[in-house]
């Protein structure tokens, strides 16, 4: 059923693994290093057609470049103030959501979590014109509240599908206990249930983090101008109106990969133990 440990295949397959893997990781990683390289290449290579070799000078004042000549702070500015609503918002309704439906057996149980389950099967694409109406209609159109209360409504769902599934598989006697004990289903929650569910907050932290940070469609769909445009939106405006200006968006490219790489790091061991907890449960 599980794919055998490479350790335990035979020599020839361990050595095309080992052959393999190098291949594989240059291939992945080979966009990213020519991101890398055209983010230091100097204006005047590209121009002359130098576009995949070695640059003439090492241009490291891009970087400068587009904190100085750009609305690229704006952006990294802007990024923030959707991106960190959004996971705190969708994280705390997932977990009272997910609490509910893990802990609580009524009649709709199952039929409430089916619908939260199947809102991540709608295309997003389809809702487009009907969400940009209603955020014109109601006046969130171009605004941080508008993008803030889209992103929870769509990431609710997700996150309480990985919140449910991970309450269900607490001991349930301690719950069991406490309400013998006469403790509230509020407290029970707040000193319980939450002190064990860190491991998954922090991993769907991450999670959110990066869907919501690396978003485009609706960054471009419900936003206009810099004013609220996040970086991923705000990247494409770094282009000239005539000329391309790849190396600018090579730079801003790296600079707006590194808030979510950072927090991985950091998030590292509790992102792990997150996803993995359970995971040996019978």
């Amino acid at each position: 059923m599980f794919p055998k440990p490479i350790q335990k295949a035979s020599p020839a397959m361990q050595w095309l693994y080992a052959l393999a893997l190098p291949l594989a990781l240059v291939l992945w990683l080979l966009p990213l290093l020519g991101v890398a390289v055209t983010s230091v290449r100097p204006a005047s290579d590209l121009a002359q057609g130098n576009y995949f070799g070695m640059p003439s000078t090492l241009a490291f004042g891009n970087y400068l470049e587009i904190f100085t000549q750009t609305p690229m702070a704006n952006y990294i500015r802007n990024s923030f103030f959707v991106t960190i609503p959004t996971v705190i918002g969708a994280v705390t309704l997932s977990c009272l959501a997910g609490f509910a439906l893990g802990v609580y057996r009524f009649r709709s149980n199952l039929l409430v979590f089916f619908m939260f389950v199947a809102g991540n099967f709608v295309p997003f694409q389809i809702l487009m014109v009907p969400v940009r109406d209603l955020t014109v209609s109601t006046g969130l159109y171009n605004t941080y509240t508008g993008l803030i209360l889209f992103h929870v409504a769509f990431q609710t769902g997700f996150c309480t599908l990985f919140m449910r599934n991970f309450i269900k598989a607490l001991p349930f006697e301690l719950i069991e206990s406490a309400r013998v004990e006469g403790v509230s289903e509020w407290r029970i929650f707040r000193y319980i249930v939450l002190p064990l569910m860190r491991p998954a907050i922090a991993a769907l932290s991450v999670l959110v983090f990066t869907f919501i940070w690396n978003e485009y469609f609706w960054a471009t769909v419900l936003t206009q101008g810099a004013e609220v445009q996040p970086v991923t939106a705000g990247l494409f405006s770094l282009n000239g109106q005539w000329i391309a200006q790849w190396h600018l968006v090579s730079a801003g490219s790296i600079v707006a990969a590194l808030p979510p790489v950072l927090m991985f790091f950091l998030m590292q061991r509790h992102f792990i133990a997150g996803l993995t907890l359970g995971a040996t449960k019978g």
